[in-house]
């Protein structure tokens, strides 16, 4: 255990399991712009938005709801919120749910060490709880220092590529 934390996930959940680098967690508020400029909404279009039931196709390939019979595609989704938002550009893939202020930095460019992350993201690394000593905690993706208002990470930040410290611009 340790000054790391405890590994909930045991080694198999929420880890890269080809470099052994885990998913990082951060608090959508830390990266907030960057975050609100570069992600995606990902909408649930399976289900009509005026009733719930589950759409179908026609030949045609138009949607359409058997509840309704017709809905118009164009307005009906226009108030759906997303279900989660994605980020998969410049070598990152995350991920936040839209109930979950947190973000998951599934792969990345860059990692850092920190502390485990509690039960609820078992096995990940939370970012903004890193340690002072390199090598000690875990590895964990992150964003790099562009991600941040200030033009620094809150954590040091490291290359996956030459596990060399990256210096803010």
């Amino acid at each position: 255990m340790g000054s790391m934390g405890i590994d909930y996930g045991r080694g198999i959940t929420n880890i890269d399991l080809e470099t052994g680098i885990r998913y990082g967690v951060i608090h959508q508020g830390d990266v907030l712009q960057a975050w609100c400029d570069s992600s995606e909404g990902q909408y649930n279009n399976e289900n009509c938005p005026e009733c719930g039931h589950d759409l179908r196709t026609r030949k045609n390939g138009d949607l359409y709801c058997p509840g309704c019979k017709e809905f118009d595609l164009e307005t009906s989704f226009d108030m759906q919120s997303p279900e989660s938002f994605t980020y998969y550009a410049e070598g990152y893939q995350c991920a936040q749910t839209a109930d979950d202020p947190d973000i998951f930095v599934i792969k990345s460019p860059y990692y850092t060490w920190c502390r485990f992350c509690s039960p609820c993201a078992p096995g990940a690394g939370y970012l903004t709880d890193h340690l002072p000593t390199i090598g000690d905690g875990v590895k964990a993706y992150c964003f790099g220092h562009d991600w941040f208002e200030s033009g620094r990470a809150p954590y040091p930040v490291f290359s996956v590529t030459t596990g060399e410290l990256v210096n803010p611009r």
